[in-house]
């Protein structure tokens, strides 16, 4: 008999909950949770707890406050227009770096592949399905342009993305032009045109950090 596939770690796993219990808003920003609560809650030790705390206050979903607990934080649109400025200048370098460098068969066609599950997720109106593809796009986007640096950078500030992102998904236009966006990126990589793949990927980011900032703050002002 083949032995058991190893556990998950408690803290990534109190971690992967908490995370998600903020991206559903079940942690609403700006709420505070002691440490025995959410170990309660989540039927663990607080040490896990502890460890999740900190993990996810690196990735800038909550603050640590001593006696406290953790707070979560409210989704900024100060810092999510200084994460776009970041997402902008490494994505659309990879674009570019991609185009540059040469690939094995079949590499380009897990873009490709990512850019029809999205077409198909609009196509039944299933944005969080969407989301997750076009998750992938990116991921793979920054693999393809081989800086591994930047790869982490990127990779870091994901989750504050995503979370924006879950805030705004249903507020936002049907997203069919990101997708033509993508599509044409993939098509500057294939021809190798860097100096188009680059633009293009530019364009795009700073047309959603622009509506992404603009539906935050829509948002706050209707909480205030």
């Amino acid at each position: 008999m083949a032995p058991d596939a190893p556990r998950p770690p408690r803290s990534r796993t109190a971690a992967d909950v908490l995370r998600r219990l903020i991206f559903d808003g079940e942690l609403a920003p700006g709420s505070d949770h002691l440490e025995t609560e959410l170990a309660t809650r989540l039927g663990m030790s607080r040490t896990p707890i502890r460890e999740a705390a900190v993990q996810l206050a690196a990735q800038g979903l909550v603050e640590l406050r001593p006696r406290k607990g953790l707070r979560v934080l409210p989704i900024s649109p100060e810092d999510m227009r200084e994460i776009y400025e970041v997402l902008t200048e490494l994505e659309s370098g990879a674009a570019g770096r991609a185009a540059e460098r040469s690939h094995a068969p079949g590499v380009l066609d897990e873009l490709e592949a990512a850019i029809s599950d999205m077409d198909a997720a609009l196509d039944r109106d299933d944005r969080d399905a969407w989301a997750d593809a076009d998750d992938t796009f990116h991921r793979l986007l920054m693999r393809l342009g081989g800086n591994t640096r930047a790869e982490a950078v990127v990779a870091m500030l994901a989750d504050q993305v995503r979370r924006a992102r879950a805030v705004t998904l249903w507020s936002r236009p049907l997203p069919v032009q990101s997708n033509a966006d993508h599509r044409a990126v993939l098509d500057a990589i294939r021809r190798g045109d860097a100096e188009t793949a680059r633009a293009i990927h530019r364009t795009h980011r700073e047309t959603a950090g622009r509506m992404l900032l603009d539906l935050i703050s829509r948002a706050r002002l209707k909480a205030i």
